[in-house]
C-alpha cells in the first residue's frame, strides 16, 4: 500500500513539472503592420522601418513582404537590431512568385521569428564583396567576414527554431535555394502563395518572445495596417540604386562637358548639374569607393586631352580602360552587397566612347577646314561694316559674326560687302556691292 501511495506520488510531480515545461502562453494578434520590401537594403529602408514602428506602437506584429537583390551589411544588421528590439514577432514572406531574398535579404530573413516562401522565388547567395571582387579563398579578410556573418545568422537562426545550416552554406558558398530546396532543408517555416496563406499558416505556431515561447493567435477580424514610405524616403529609396545614381553621374558630367564645349543656352549646363547632385544623394547612402571614382574622372579627362593631344589613340585606350576599372568597382566595398550591373557598364561605356568619338571627328574636320576654305560662287557671304578702323581696314558683321575684313575701296558704317575670300590670319578680303 505505501509503495503504490508513493507511486502515485511521483506520478504527479511528474505530471505536474511535464506539464509546466510544456505550458506555452497564448499570443493574442489583433493589429498588424505591414510591410513591402521591394528594394535594396539601404538607409531608406531602415528608415522605413523604424519610422513606421514608432509610428504604430499598438501593432501586435509586423508582416514583411520580401525582394531584394541585397544591400548594406550595416543596415541590414541596424534593420535585425530595430527587429529585434520591439518583442513583437516578425512574419516575412518572399513573395509573389518571382520574387527573391538575396543576399542581406537572406541575412534578415534568418532572423525572423516565422519565414515564409511562395512557389518561384529563392534564398541565398550572400558571399561578402570586397572591393576588388569576392575576396580571396583562405585570406585572413575573407575568413574574417565570411565567420562573422556566419555566426550572426547562426545565433539567429538557431534563436527561432529554423536550420542553421543552410544560411552558413548561403555565407560560405554562395548557396541559393529555391522555396522547396529551403523547406526540405528546414530554413523556413512552410509554402505561402499570399499574404492570406501566411497568417493561415502561422496560426498556431509557437515561437520565442524574448525568454518565454508563446503560441500565436491570429484574429478573426485581424486589422492590418500598410507601412507607407513618405515622399524623402521614396527619393532615397530610388537614387539608392547603384545603377540609377552611376548613370546620373555620367550623363550629368557629359552634359557639363557639352555645355564647356558648346557654351551659351545653359539648358545642358542645367540638367547636368542636377543629374550630379542627385547622384550625389544617392553616393551619399551608397558606399562609394573614391579611388574608383577617381578612375572615373580621370577616364573623362584623358577623353578631352585626346582632342588636344595627338596620341594616336594611346589616351583614348587609356580612357576607356580607366572608366571601365572605375565603374567596376565604384560601390563594392566590404561593407556591402552591392555593384553596378555588368551590362549597364558596357552599355554607358559604348554610349561614352560612341560620343566623344563623335565630338573628335568634328573637331579634327573643323581644324583642316581653317585657312583652307575660300568663298566662290557657290557661297557667296554678305555682310555690313560696323567699324571702320582705319584707312582700308574695318570690322564687318556676316551670318551674326564679328570679323576683320579688309578692301581696296573706300567705305563708311553700314556700306554692305561681299565676301571674296578669307586669308590664314583670318582676315576677310571684302568689296562693296553697289546698288
Amino acid at each position: 500500500m505505501g509503495f503504490i501511495k508513493s507511486l502515485f506520488i511521483l506520478l504527479l510531480i511528474q505530471f505536474h513539472f511535464t506539464g509546466f515545461a510544456e505550458q506555452t502562453n497564448v499570443y493574442e494578434i489583433n493589429r498588424i503592420l505591414k510591410f513591402n520590401i521591394d528594394s535594396t537594403i539601404n538607409p531608406a529602408t531602415l528608415d522605413y522601418l523604424k519610422h513606421n514602428i514608432e509610428k504604430f506602437p499598438q501593432a501586435d506584429a509586423y508582416f514583411i513582404q520580401m525582394n531584394t537583390p541585397g544591400g548594406l551589411l550595416s543596415t541590414t544588421k541596424e534593420i535585425m537590431i530595430q527587429l529585434s528590439s520591439s518583442k513583437k514577432p516578425t512574419i516575412i514572406w518572399v513573395g509573389p512568385a518571382g520574387s527573391s531574398a538575396t543576399s542581406a535579404g537572406a541575412i534578415i530573413a534568418s532572423s525572423s521569428h516565422l519565414l515564409f516562401m511562395a512557389e518561384g522565388t529563392n534564398i541565398g547567395a550572400a558571399t561578402p564583396i570586397s572591393s576588388t571582387g569576392d575576396l580571396k579563398k583562405n585570406s585572413d579578410l575573407r575568413s574574417k567576414a565570411i565567420n562573422d556573418i556566419k555566426a550572426l545568422v547562426r545565433s539567429q537562426a538557431q534563436l527561432h527554431g529554423k536550420k542553421a545550416k543552410p544560411f552558413e552554406k548561403m555565407i560560405e558558398e554562395a548557396a541559393s535555394y529555391t522555396a522547396s530546396e529551403a523547406l526540405k532543408a528546414q530554413a523556413i517555416d512552410g509554402l505561402a502563395q499570399s499574404y492570406e496563406d501566411v497568417l493561415k499558416s502561422a496560426h498556431k505556431r509557437q515561437v520565442r518572445l524574448g525568454d518565454k515561447k508563446v503560441e500565436l493567435s491570429f484574429n478573426s477580424n485581424i486589422q492590418v495596417t500598410d507601412a507607407k514610405m513618405d515622399l524623402g524616403q521614396r527619393l532615397l529609396n530610388i537614387l539608392s540604386s547603384p545603377n540609377l545614381a552611376y548613370i546620373l553621374f555620367l550623363v550629368g558630367a557629359a552634359l557639363i562637358y557639352l555645355e564647356f564645349q558648346a557654351p551659351g543656352g545653359f539648358i545642358a549646363g542645367a540638367i547636368g548639374t542636377v543629374c550630379l547632385v542627385l547622384a550625389s544623394i544617392g553616393f551619399e547612402v551608397l558606399p562609394l569607393n573614391l579611388g574608383a571614382l577617381a578612375l572615373i574622372c580621370l577616364g573623362f579627362v584623358l577623353f578631352i586631352l585626346e582632342i588636344y593631344i595627338t596620341s594616336f589613340g594611346i589616351l583614348s585606350l587609356a580612357a576607356t580602360g580607366a572608366l571601365v576599372a572605375g565603374s567596376l568597382f565604384l560601390f563594392r566595398t566590404d561593407d556591402s552587397y552591392l555593384s553596378v550591373s555588368f551590362s549597364v557598364i558596357m552599355s554607358v561605356v559604348a554610349a561614352i566612347v560612341t560620343f566623344i568619338g563623335i565630338v573628335f571627328y568634328i573637331y579634327m574636320k573643323s581644324r583642316k577646314k581653317i585657312g583652307q576654305h575660300k568663298f566662290n560662287d557657290d557661297n557667296l557671304q554678305i555682310g555690313t561694316v560696323i567699324e571702320v578702323k582705319e584707312q582700308g581696314k574695318y570690322m564687318i558683321k556676316s551670318h551674326g559674326e564679328i570679323w576683320r575684313a579688309t578692301s581696296q575701296q573706300s567705305l563708311v558704317l553700314g556700306d554692305k560687302v561681299q565676301v571674296l575670300c578669307k586669308n590664314r590670319d583670318l582676315t576677310l578680303e571684302i568689296k562693296k556691292i553697289e546698288g
